[in-house]
């Protein structure tokens, strides 16, 4: 009897613990796009799946929402004011906190998707402020704010990423001359270290971390580099140019969008960045302190909506032919596309989801670098643009438009 005890506080303890280190993050996780959902419709009726729920009352943005256990977070701008809701998962709110600034100036709205991190909130603002949250109630613990002061930069778009978390320290791409990339204590805000990096503003990029061995890598884009770094010492270890735009034609908001997080899969880092050298994949060493580039692609151009590798394809938005496409990861060769407009694409249970800047969300299958549109329905609701990315939690497809975020039943039968 004593042993059963004993093995219950155990398992107690490691509950506990392994909540606390949980990390829930932007395009789910590892932030690869693929959701790990099961029995999910593999069609949907001809108007779409039944709508659950609607909230309407989250403010101007893009970001989408991020799922706990029981809860999820979202950003908004309210006012010029970024806001942070909690809802459960029926859409009732549980608190809303008043961060600070938001980005107002062109495409007005909260860009930032949050990271929770056992019982914190990261969430960045789009006038490059970060701050740290608590998750029961909302009160803020620490914020930094790096748009102040006379050396910032806030790019033509404001800042958009979804802060990153290792451990005790949480990184974001200030884009600052001084503070170019920082590590940040999670705890407590302070500097861990921070770098100049290559002098230039963000990207509009979430940064990726790459676990090797013998070391971790935070691999994040500045407007014409994608840059490596140690994330214990915050050394630069490695630099690649977007070259599409020589220096003499870099100005701002031309060639320095690169918005979307790269994938890493067995030794590889994959990318795609529309406004630079489009579909991208590099070999990092084993130590992971250079790289080798094996293929580009210029047509394989998303700006902003993500891509998923399933296998050894790649899918993803073609910006410039407003095509949705299928890439050879070896080869880096284009193996299917469908003219149904740019968006945002994410994966689940065999199936992609891709919601155009139409509005159009769609359902497709796929097969060795082949796709197939299977359902398609219009997002009429919300407000402004249609940029937001679809996410998927215990069998409810969640879609953004503005201030609204709908709910959709895409759970199959019952199994058995």
């Amino acid at each position: 009897m004593r042993t059963f005890y004993v093995l219950l506080f155990l398992l107690f303890i490691i509950s506990c613990t392994t909540d606390k280190n949980k990390v829930y993050e932007w395009r789910g996780e590892d932030r690869t796009g693929i959701y790990q959902e099961t029995n999910l419709l593999k069609e949907w009726p001809e108007n779409g799946p039944e709508e659950l729920w609607v909230i309407d009352s989250l403010g101007n943005g893009f970001g989408s929402p991020v799922f706990t256990d029981e809860q999820f977070f979202i950003t908004g701008e309210i006012d010029s004011m970024a806001i942070l809701h909690c809802f459960d998962l029926e859409g009732t709110k549980q608190w809303q906190t008043e961060l600070g600034m938001d980005w107002v100036a062109n495409f007005p709205g909260s860009r930032s998707a949050p990271t929770v991190a056992g019982d914190l909130i990261y969430v960045g603002s789009g006038v490059s402020s970060l701050y740290c949250v608590s998750r029961e109630n909302g009160e803020i613990f620490w914020s930094k704010n790096f748009g102040n002061n006379p050396d910032s930069v806030h790019g033509r778009f404001g800042h958009a990423e979804a802060a990153l978390i290792e451990d005790d320290k949480v990184f974001w791409t200030a884009g600052r001359p001084e503070h170019n990339v920082v590590a940040l204590n999670r705890y407590t805000g302070e500097f861990i270290w921070t770098h100049k990096g290559l002098g230039e503003s963000f990207a509009y990029n979430s940064p990726k971390l790459i676990k090797l061995p013998h070391r971790s890598i935070l691999v994040t884009f500045s407007a014409y580099h994608l840059m490596g770094f140690d994330t214990q010492t915050g050394e630069l270890l490695w630099s690649h140019e977007q070259d599409k735009y020589p220096p003499d034609m870099r100005v701002q908001g031309y060639g320095d969008i690169h918005a979307n997080t790269v994938l890493y899969d067995e030794g590889s880092i994959y990318y795609a960045a529309g406004t630079g050298n489009g579909g991208v994949k590099l070999d990092l060493s084993e130590d992971g302190s250079e790289f080798t580039e094996v293929w580009r692609n210029p047509e394989f151009d998303s700006f902003m909506g993500g891509i998923v590798k399933i296998g050894n394809y790649l899918y993803g938005s073609g910006t410039t032919k407003k095509q949705l496409k299928a890439i050879d990861a070896t080869s880096g060769q284009l193996t299917d596309s469908l003219k149904i407009g740019s968006g945002a694409i994410i994966a689940a249970d065999d199936m992609l989801y891709y919601y155009n800047q139409r509005g159009e969300l769609k359902l497709l299958s796929y097969n060795e670098g082949k796709m197939q549109e299977i359902s398609s329905f219009k997002i009429t609701k919300g407000t402004k643009e249609h940029f937001s990315h679809p996410v998927i939690y215990k069998g409810v497809l969640y879609q953004r438009r503005g201030n609204m975020l709908m709910a959709f039943d895409i759970k199959g039968p019952p199994e058995g």
